[in-house]
């Protein structure tokens, strides 16, 4: 034990099941068409919390505004279909539709770029990034190496190293060459010499 406290955990970012994403995503979609866009903030909602973004926050703010706008507008218009002009029920039917459209596709785009970004589900209980060693665990790790004593692997009995052959010593074989060039030659003296001396009889 070194005397240090436990190390702080760090925050890490959790990926729902691929089930879970796909459940929750049907059901705020459904919910958008058969309000016929009044409930699209609710999928704007869950978007803005998931990714956290200045532009999903506006953008929420924004189909807030359209759904009280086209509650109002509906509001606004007669009980009786005969009675609400072509130009009133076309503005409506327009509003309508592109309310759908825009919020239905942006959720679905953003949020599925969003969770890929995140890549591959963290298994269950592990964290999705490992934490940094602190600076006095650096330090630590780093004089526990410098003691550690170096292993020196024991050479292996089966791999010896292989001997140079031994050369032959080249003095032994130059005397012997002299030497008998010494007997040659003093044979030949012996010859000369008898030679002579058979001449000179």
């Amino acid at each position: 034990m070194h005397g240090y406290g436990p190390m702080p955990q760090q925050p890490t970012t959790s990926r729902p099941s691929p089930a879970t994403l796909t459940t929750v995503r049907v059901i705020l979609v459904a919910l958008t068409v058969l309000s016929c866009g009044l409930l699209g903030w609710a999928a704007m909602l869950r978007l803005a919390i998931v990714t956290r973004r200045p532009r999903d926050w506006f953008l929420l703010v924004v189909v807030i505004a359209l759904n009280i706008g086209l509650f109002a507008f509906i509001m606004a218009t007669p009980d009786d279909p005969d009675e609400m002009s072509d130009a009133a029920a076309l503005f409506m039917m327009l509003w309508i539709l592109g309310l759908l459209a825009g919020v239905i596709t942006y959720y679905l785009y953003a949020e599925i770029r969003h969770y890929n970004t995140l890549g591959a589900p963290a298994p269950y209980g592990a964290p999705a990034h490992p934490a940094p060693p602190l600076p006095y665990q650096q330090q630590h790790l780093a004089q526990h190496q410098q003691h550690q004593p170096q292993q020196h692997q024991p050479p292996n009995p089966y791999t010896a190293p292989a001997t140079p052959p031994t050369p032959k010593p080249a003095p032994q074989r130059l005397d012997q060459v002299r030497a008998e060039l010494d007997e040659l030659s003093d044979y030949l003296r012996q010859e000369n010499k008898d030679s002579r001396d058979g001449e000179g009889r």
